[in-house]
């Protein structure tokens, strides 16, 4: 759902801000960014740095900004008149509702053909691998001497030696001439490489040259200068042009430097600051030096009082001697003593414990008479009882009754009669008397 959709279901009346925020969305979102040609006019630097002016063509104009950061880096001035080409962002400036282009670069008309080649060369010389990273060659640290490829009367040259006086004054530079600019610069270019490289004095190359339109930069654009910056054996910075300015060159260049006073800090170290960390690491080695003294004096001087004599050393080692035996003999005295009271305990001991033999034959003995003694008056007395209790069996027993004239009677089947009910008249009952036996007849029974 688009701006204006939106405001008309929201509600049906917008602010000016409103209206002029949705149309410069509206427009940013449907245009891309973009090349649009067209002739200047009217144009104005105001003391922002900024450039306003018209880009018209033979039925339409349209009102364009370039801000300073964007053309500070353009290298040519632009002028009324002039046929351009700009790259823009479609866009709308909303407090005062302008239709306007927001520029990012601009080339004079004539750079688009140039333009074209370019990309074809930098799209076929990527396929063969000339811009992959694994193929850069690091750069030295401490470069003993530089080698510089550029025009002597390029004032990127001036800039180049006076960054590198500063930084490294002892450090030697060596120059390649050769034009930068013009017709066959790229084949000298490309000579003054091969130049260096086969003299192989130099540790690392710089080729620089100042900015300028697609034009001025042209030779550093062609094959056979990025060939034969692929073909060097020795790493090669490229400083050329401004930040903005991207050439065939920087591509295959080892490293890319944003301008040429950025190549010679790149190619080597800034004295001032490595005299900083020098500094710093002497410093830093002359407190480790100091805490390593101090600290080997200390031990030295714990090992010296630790340190012994020989002779002072034998007589304390003679004198742990005889303590060590004054301590055996008394050990083995204490140890001694100590057993000799466990055998004391251990004989008084057995003392208590161990038994009385001849007290226990004594008792022995006395046990055995009163074991007699008592025997024989048990004996005497079973026997007394017994002779009574025989004496009573023998007055109890039915012949010592029959002796007193007592009889038994049994019947005929051999019953002992007890009650006259068990027989009846005319039975013949037995008799027994203490001596003998006879029968008689019942002839008469009463109650």
């Amino acid at each position: 759902m688009n701006f204006l959709m939106e405001m008309e279901i929201a509600r049906t009346v917008v602010s000016v801000s409103e209206l002029n925020r949705g149309a410069k969305d509206l427009l940013e979102q449907a245009f891309p960014l973009l090349w649009v040609s067209g002739e200047i006019s009217n144009i104005k630097c105001y003391g922002s740095g900024h450039w306003y002016f018209s880009l018209k063509d033979s039925s339409a104009q349209v009102r364009c900004v370039m801000f300073r950061d964007k053309n500070q880096y353009l290298g040519w001035e632009p002028r009324d008149g002039m046929q351009v080409e700009v790259r823009a962002l479609v866009t709308l400036y909303q407090a005062r509702g302008d239709f306007q282009l927001n520029i990012e670069t601009i080339r004079r008309v004539g750079s688009g053909t140039l333009f074209e080649a370019f990309e074809q060369l930098r799209t076929r010389l990527g396929k063969e691998g000339l811009f992959e990273p694994e193929r850069k060659k690091p750069l030295p640290v401490f470069p003993k001497q530089i080698g510089i490829i550029t025009s002597p009367a390029a004032a990127a040259l001036h800039d180049v030696l006076v960054t590198l006086r500063r930084r490294m004054p002892s450090l030697p530079v060596i120059v390649y001439p050769t034009p930068v600019q013009g017709a066959g610069a790229a084949i000298k270019i490309a000579a003054a490489i091969q130049k260096a490289a086969s003299r192989a004095e130099c540790d690392v190359l710089i080729i620089c040259r100042g900015g300028g339109s697609i034009e001025d930069l042209w030779a550093f654009n062609e094959e056979i200068v990025a060939r034969a910056i692929a073909a060097c054996p020795l790493p090669i910075i490229s400083g050329v042009g401004h930040e903005t300015d991207f050439t065939i060159a920087d591509f295959v260049a080892d490293i890319r430097a944003p301008t040429p006073t950025g190549a010679s800090q790149l190619v080597c170290p800034d004295r001032e600051e490595l005299l900083h960390r020098a500094n710093i690491l002497y410093g830093r080695v002359q407190r480790d030096m100091r805490r390593g003294i101090e600290s080997r004096m200390q031990n030295t001087d714990l090992l010296a009082g630790r340190l012994v004599h020989p002779g002072e050393r034998i007589d304390n080692q003679l004198a742990h001697l005889q303590r060590l035996r004054e301590r055996l003999a008394g050990s083995w005295q204490r140890n001694a003593e100590i057993r000799y009271w466990c055998l004391r305990d251990l004989d008084r001991r057995i003392a208590v414990i161990r038994p009385d033999i001849s007290r226990l034959i004594e008792r022995q003995q006395e046990l055995g008479l009163r074991l007699n003694r008592a025997g024989a008056s048990r004996i005497e007395m079973l026997i007394t009882g017994l002779r009574r209790q025989q004496a009573n069996l023998a007055h109890l027993h039915p012949a010592s009754v029959l002796e007193r004239g007592y009889s038994i009677a049994y019947t005929a089947d051999g019953t002992i009669l007890r009650d006259s009910s068990q027989i009846d008249v005319g039975d013949v009952i037995r008799m027994k008397f203490a001596k003998g036996w006879s029968k008689a007849n019942v002839s008469e029974k009463g109650e």
